[in-house]
């Protein structure tokens, strides 16, 4: 038992701030995993920027355009779940510079495009890529990063999707309306998209394996199959939850963003906002700066009030106020000051994931855990491009009333959460 002056001297000692007793190497995997993730969303959101240009050139409808995000979104399941396993076999660092070399070339290889077909197959590509840096990158942190601090990293790794999603508006306003390129500006503008893939060059410099996968590795007997371990006995109730629990995120997340800078760009006539592409910048900006600040106070909210009341808090504040944004949309003020509210609530969620996956498994399955559990749900997300794009062109409805239907998926999600064990601020698993 402590005497009552060593106990007294506890208490007056000054306390150091969290991010002082973070090391230099687990700041640079959050800088990689950050960085590469906002890279993976300038990417992927390039072709929703140009969707209405590249609608024109290629004469389609929404409902191919939308199958076209619907097909880089499943892939990217599928990109997920490959590069789970690679992360488990051959490392996450690795899997991580290897997903960012492929949606980078992607991206180049789409600027190519002659036909529809040729861009579909180019974007599955990209797709592959997309999911499977999510994958390598959020395990990465998780075994890099303290555990009472892991909920704060994860929301910093997260909040680069913002960034990136900031930069492919800013980049279709440059090539598309500013420089007068014309009707192939969209080419420019997906060819930038391979710049990402110098960022490889620093990743394999100054980032190493994290100690788990290493010593695990290091220890390991007789190579199991991950995928037995985790649809197992002793884990397939908790993955096919898990999987639940992303597809009702997935849809009502890419059933609103996938379309929305269409939406905002598209004439009244035709059910939109009527805004030009640099104009629709001006409210995607704001709402994506809300975006940034719900990833990035995910973690430390849900530190101080638990992350499934938190997750519970934003999924039934996305619901509210998804159809309220879809069906006021056409006025500018309510556009500025719903904005950052609206990207607040409908993305600092996905600051969750990271972490509350990588809990779930041990290390030797993690990354595969991570990867399927997270991405078969995405998979099923995949499906609200085509699904909101069908919905809008039916008579009556249009695409803001189409998109307001996404909120029944996030009020499901805050019930799925409820089965799932809470393990924040706990040691992963070896």
């Amino acid at each position: 038992m402590s005497s009552p002056s060593l106990t007294a001297a506890a208490a007056s000692a000054p306390s150091v701030a969290w991010y002082r007793t973070i090391t230099p190497v687990q700041w640079r995997v959050l800088a990689a995993a950050k960085l590469g993730w906002m890279l993976d969303a300038m990417d992927f959101m390039l072709y929703a920027m140009a969707i209405g240009q590249l609608r024109a050139y290629f004469s389609i409808n929404d409902a191919t355009a939308g199958l076209l995000g619907t097909v880089t979104l499943a892939m990217s399941a599928v990109g997920g779940i490959i590069f789970g396993f690679v992360a488990d076999r051959l490392g996450r660092t690795r899997a991580l510079m290897a997903t960012i070399l492929i949606f980078s070339l992607a991206s180049l290889g789409a600027a190519t495009s002659q036909t529809i077909i040729q861009l579909l197959m180019w974007r599955a590509l990209l797709g592959i890529g997309m999911g499977g840096e999510w994958a390598s990158g959020a395990v990465l942190v998780s075994e890099t990063w303290p555990p009472e601090h892991r909920n704060k990293a994860i929301s910093i790794m997260q909040s680069g999707w913002a960034i990136g999603y900031i930069f492919a508006a800013v980049l279709a306003g440059v090539f598309i309306d500013t420089l007068g390129l014309g009707r192939e500006a969209w080419r420019w503008l997906f060819a930038f998209g391979a710049v990402p893939a110098l960022f490889v060059l620093w990743v394999r410099r100054s980032v190493p394996e994290p100690a788990a996968w290493t010593e695990r590795r290091a220890s390991a007997g007789p190579r199991i199959n991950p995928f037995k371990v985790i649809f197992g006995p002793t884990y397939r109730a908790r993955t096919l939850t898990v999987v639940a629990l992303n597809s009702a995120v997935q849809f009502g997340y890419w059933g609103i963003f996938f379309w929305l800078p269409g939406f905002l760009a598209r004439p009244i006539a035709q059910g939109g906002a009527g805004m030009s592409v640099v104009g629709s910048i001006g409210w995607i900006i704001p709402l994506q700066i809300g975006a940034y600040l719900g990833y990035l106070t995910f973690g430390f909210l849900a530190d101080r009030f638990g992350r499934s009341r938190t997750f519970i808090f934003f999924m039934v504040g996305a619901a509210i106020i998804v159809p309220i944004y879809g069906q006021m949309a056409r006025n500018p003020l309510v556009l500025m000051l719903l904005g950052p509210v609206f990207g607040y609530l409908a993305h600092g969620y996905f600051s969750m994931f990271g972490g509350f996956i990588a809990e779930m498994f041990p290390t030797s399955v993690r990354a595969t855990g991570q990867g399927t559990s997270y991405n078969l749900g995405r998979l099923a997300g995949a499906a609200a491009p085509y699904t909101i794009g069908a919905l809008a062109t039916i008579p009556g409805v249009g695409i803001g009333l189409a998109m307001a239907t996404t909120s029944a998926f996030f009020l499901a999600a805050a019930l799925i959460i409820l089965a799932l064990p809470d393990r924040s601020g706990q040691p992963l698993d070896a």
